[in-house]
């Protein structure tokens, strides 16, 4: 633990003058990030007297062993610059709100020829037009059923769309009229982005327009006798009303606004966001997280709409940010928030009427959120303690096992032999954390000396850490190889596991003990678990330990080695799925996937490419002579396979032509 004031700044060394600090731990690692007004005041109140601190402050100051800063020009550079580096370097005491779910959006793809209605989950892409979020896809899935029979926009694949255009003939919904069916040519590109352009503008809360241009249609159709149509047009009414009835006006004014509500206590908070467009709730999202730091609820709010509009422009930040508590520096958060939109953007506490009506709505969203999500977490924290606390137990370790590694191996008879390392912490998978490794050492099936080649590999990594921040001292020159230069980053392989669990018996529980004792690794215990009958086996035990069948413990340890065994085997079959699809054009030096797609697209298959002449090849747009000579080369070095057999018939198959749908096939040996 150290000391602040053995870090603290000289009197007159920090400016008086916006900025964002750092404060780093001994190891270099960013442990905390923040922004201020003025450096100098700010951060000389962390190294005031450690017993007036915050207890959440003090153990970060004491946790620190550095602290560094930039200065800015203006608050609101100070505001993006923290919200990037929150982003980079992951703090471990900076807030962080992670979703309590991922939650689906309605989607339009208007950078596409033909704009395709469809549910989205994730990051938002570019040219897509996103409403939403929505608290589920059937509720997506049930209004966009309403609309397709007004706006018949494409909903289905590029497969299916491609698929129906080859055969000339539309699918299901455009039958029913529930598509417009461009696939086939029942309308122009332009008129069915038309259909999705207005089907934007209605879900963007534009609806009273519409609906009037409507009813107008249906009243001049029956003047005309054209009774079907009217018909038509007034069930074509009917069904956008029900639509618009699954989200009621809130707000009678037509608001564009996000209301942001928090609850918390000492230790977590919980923040709800209604999205209101047009007057109307169009999507709810919520997030949890831990109070790791000092903060209020002025804080929570800062930090929520940093990761909320910190990835957004244009329409997606609303005209107005109602909020419980307005942040320290809202003047610069404003400012921040008009720039992403594009205009002025209000940032304000609601007072009266309806929208503070809304907003204790939301209030009580967020706090029915963090009553069930601390329900849920003590729930899985009893069972999660008791299985970590079981394993130690039966290991005989001092401590309970709050990081547990597992390494597997996998491999095809001896081919693209490949191992895993997955990562649990406090019981839960940390999929960030997750490694990959390809066996280089050696060629040919052996598990013992894959499983002693990866460990060692991994704790070097580990060692190569210590060594730069001088915690260790390798007794060899270059045992370790050079450390990297730190940055600050999270770091690979920087910290060590409790617990070590090999996917085997005693024989891959040998190889890793061995690998960690040739290192001088001695503080990571080693145990392995074995497939036959779910035996824990201990270096150098010639019995192993047998854990009751109903233990949590035996249940996370099979978890753990469960998961290393399926990440395992997902990358082996894709090393073996891309070698298989790998053909002579991926041994061409410098030809990349564009130009070999481009290539065989120009001649049709690899035999005719084959039979090219050079000029022939240069006729092909971004292929020069050089590359043309290159790629003839490669390809006359290449002896071809022997020709495709159906087997059903025992036709020959020329390249290039496809198989008939369900036959089967056989290519010749390679000569």
């Amino acid at each position: 633990m150290a000391d602040p004031s053995s870090y603290r700044p000289k009197p007159g060394q920090v400016p008086d003058s916006p900025g964002v600090y750092k404060f780093r731990d001994e190891h270099r690692r960013v442990i905390y990030v923040g922004k201020a007004k003025s450096l100098r005041p700010r951060l000389a109140s962390y190294f005031q007297d450690v017993a007036g601190l915050h207890p959440r402050t003090a153990t970060m100051v004491t946790t620190a062993a550095s602290v560094e800063w930039t200065v800015v020009s203006t608050e609101v550079e100070a505001l993006q610059l923290e919200y990037s580096w929150i982003k980079e370097f992951d703090p471990r005491f900076n807030v962080k709100y992670r979703d309590d779910k991922s939650y689906p959006s309605l989607a339009v793809t208007l950078d596409e020829e033909y704009p395709r209605v469809q549910v989205m989950r994730g990051p938002k892409k570019k040219g897509v037009r996103y409403f939403g979020p929505y608290g589920h896809a059937w509720a997506i899935r049930e209004t966009v059923d309403l609309m397709l029979r007004v706006f018949p926009v494409r909903t289905c694949s590029a497969g299916v769309f491609k698929r129906s255009a080859q055969i000339g003939r539309p699918c299901l919904l455009g039958y029913i009229g529930k598509c417009s069916a461009p696939c086939v040519g029942r309308v122009t590109p332009e008129e069915h982005r038309d259909l999705a352009e207005d089907f934007c503008d209605f879900m963007a809360g534009r609806t009273g327009t519409y609906l009037s241009r409507l009813e107008q249609q249906m009243r001049e159709a029956a003047e005309d006798m054209e009774y079907e149509k009217a018909a038509r047009l007034r069930d074509d009414i009917g069904a956008l009303r029900r639509a618009m009835e699954k989200n009621a006006v809130v707000l009678a004014d037509a608001t564009d606004a996000d209301l942001v509500a928090v609850a918390e206590d000492e230790l977590e908070a919980a923040v709800q966001i209604f999205h209101v467009r047009g007057g109307r709730v169009r999507g709810q999202r919520g997030w949890v997280t831990d109070k790791v730091e000092a903060v209020d609820t002025a804080g929570l709010v800062e930090h929520a709409l940093q990761q909320l509009y910190g990835e957004e422009k244009g329409e997606a930040v609303p005209k107005e940010v109602l909020v419980p508590a307005l942040p320290e520096d809202t003047p610069a958060l404003s400012q921040w928030l008009a720039e992403r939109r594009g205009s002025n953007v209000s940032l304000r506490i609601p007072q009266r009427g309806d929208k503070k009506a809304l907003m204790e709505t939301v209030h009580r969203n967020a706090q029915q959120s963090l009553v069930l999500h601390k329900t849920k977490r003590a729930s899985d924290l009893t069972t999660r303690s008791r299985a970590l606390e079981e394993i130690a137990e039966a290991l005989e370790l001092d401590s309970a096992p709050l990081r547990i590694e597992c390494f597997d191996i996998s491999h095809l008879q001896g081919e693209d032999v490949v191992a895993s390392m997955v990562v649990f912490e406090d019981g839960l998978a940390r999929k960030s954390e997750y490694r990959r490794f390809q066996v280089k050492s050696f060629e040919g099936q052996d598990d013992v000396r894959s499983m002693h080649e990866v460990v060692s590999r991994r704790f070097r990594r580990y060692l190569q850490e210590k060594l730069k921040t001088g915690e260790w001292e390798p007794q060899e020159s270059g045992e370790v190889g050079d450390a990297p230069e730190d940055d600050g980053r999270p770091k690979r392989f920087a910290y060590p596991p409790q617990l070590v669990v090999v996917d085997g018996g005693r024989p891959q529980v040998a190889a890793a003990k061995r690998a960690l004792e040739e290192l001088g690794v001695d503080d990571v215990a080693v145990c392995g678990l074995a497939k036959r009958l779910e035996e824990v086996w201990l270096p150098g035990e010639d019995d192993p330990v047998v854990l009751p069948r109903t233990s949590e413990g035996l249940y996370l340890l099979q978890r753990v080695r469960d998961e290393a065994h399926r990440f395992a085997i997902q990358y082996q079959r894709n090393k073996r799925g891309k070698r298989l699809r790998s053909g002579p054009l991926d041994e061409v030096p410098g030809l990349g996937e564009s130009r070999k797609q481009a290539l065989v697209k120009h001649f049709g298959s690899v035999k005719k490419l084959r039979q090219a002449t050079i000029d022939q090849i240069c006729e092909v747009p971004g292929i020069g002579r050089k590359t043309a000579e290159t790629v003839a080369a490669a390809l006359a070095g290449a002896v071809p396979a022997g020709p495709a057999v159906n087997t059903a018939t025992g036709e020959i198959i020329e390249d290039g032509t496809p198989a008939p749908a369900g036959a089967s096939s056989e290519r010749g040996t390679e000569q």
